[in-house]
């Protein structure tokens, strides 16, 4: 197998790394904005670059109903279609058979989707769902999986378990070509005995990196860190650690410190079209009539377009208005406070000095109350 992942440097567990791919050098640990339709809301490829993006997120099962796979084909793949000439890794759907709870069916071959658009009947299967994303042209693939709730009983996370374990194997068989990487996903909920089992399942087969799945699902935090910390020191340290649909910044700090090198959510553009933007401190709302005459930035050291051009009173019109403008500008923001977190978290490992920077950061930064993220979080996987 041809070397793909460099690690550069080590501190402690944390680790700063080159992921290459088809389409050029990713620097980890990464942040990867979500472009679930082939758009990261609000925004467009120039912008990305603008943010310094280096790879982007998108999902074969939303773009598989519209505009369809055979579309994006026939425009010569998702790059194309895009205009993003940088990587791209796209979802295999196996999240929308958790999302998605009351349109699907798990079946043995695969998940069974009946469409929330027309309500048509789509079976997604380890081969297909590989072939969808060999025709899009992802440079990082993910098999379809079963994700379960942290409710769940030990034995239906292990008949989830045995599923995504035989259908990852199907899944590598699928695929025809050397320049899409694969990636497995390790599930097993919150029980460690599975987590393992599911792990040393997968690393009996060769996948170009390991993804942590079903977590950031309603769990507490206490317990996703947990899951974390023991799952990742199953995994190989030659491979690429990535932890799927987490992405506040108190989560990227927290769980690089636990060796995960890669991440996505679209809970930084989410929340920045309803308002709420990141600062050193935390977050702020935007809409607070406080704002309404505030001539500053956002942030006054914040050197995103955002903060260098327009004021907080003006974003705060913005959104009294419902202006389109603000979701934008918002998003920009949001975007650019992650980008440079990563950048200045990567700085701080090879420099020796993440421990500093961790307790810094966590010191000052301050999340919202445990209550309010699962309220959050309920409120977003009711709508995705």
């Amino acid at each position: 197998m041809i070397e793909h992942f460099i690690v550069e440097s080590i501190d402690d567990n944390a680790r700063a790394g080159i992921l290459k791919t088809s389409r050029g050098y990713v620097e980890t640990p990464v942040f990867m904005p979500v472009g679930t339709l082939a758009s990261v809301k609000s925004l467009d490829p120039f912008d990305l670059n603008e943010l310094g993006a280096s790879i982007i997120l998108s999902n074969t099962y939303h773009l598989y109903l519209r505009p369809g796979i055979d579309v994006i084909d026939g425009y010569g793949g998702l790059h194309k279609f895009m205009s993003w000439n940088k990587p791209i890794l796209t979802d295999s759907g196996g999240f929308q058979g958790f999302s998605l709870e009351k349109f699907r069916k798990i079946i043995k071959d695969g998940i069974q989707f009946k469409s929330h658009i027309d309500g048509s009947i789509h079976v997604f299967t380890p081969e297909n769902v590989i072939n969808h994303q060999e025709k899009l042209g992802s440079n990082i693939m993910m098999p379809i999986d079963v994700c379960v709730a942290p409710t769940d009983d030990e034995q239906d996370v292990l008949e989830a378990l045995e599923l995504t374990t035989k259908w990852a194997a199907r899944s590598l068989k699928a695929k025809t070509t050397s320049e899409n990487m694969l990636f497995g996903i390790v599930q097993g909920g919150l029980f460690e005995s599975l987590r393992r089992r599911s792990a040393e399942q997968l690393l009996e087969m060769e996948f170009d990196g390991y993804s942590i799945g079903g977590l950031s699902v309603g769990e507490s935090k206490i317990d996703m860190y947990k899951i974390v910390d023991y799952t990742t020191q199953i995994l190989p340290d030659n491979l690429p650690r990535y932890l799927m649909g987490v992405g506040s910044p108190e989560d990227l700090v927290e769980c690089v410190a636990r060796g995960i090198d890669m991440f996505d959510c679209v809970l930084p553009t989410r929340i920045a079209r309803n308002g709420a933007l990141f600062v050193d401190s935390g977050r702020v709302n935007i809409t607070n009539s406080k704002y309404r005459k505030c001539d500053l930035p956002i942030e006054q050291n914040c050197k995103c377009h955002t903060c260098t051009n327009f004021s907080t009173g003006y974003l705060n019109h913005l959104f009294k208005t419902k202006e389109l403008l603000g979701y934008r500008l918002a998003t920009i923001h949001n975007l650019h406070f992650l980008m440079k977190l990563m950048n200045n978290i990567r700085t701080s490992i090879i420099e020796n000095d993440f421990k500093n920077f961790r307790e810094d950061f966590i010191g000052r930064f301050i999340p919202p109350d445990e209550s309010t993220r699962r309220k959050q979080k309920e409120l977003w996987l009711s709508s995705h």
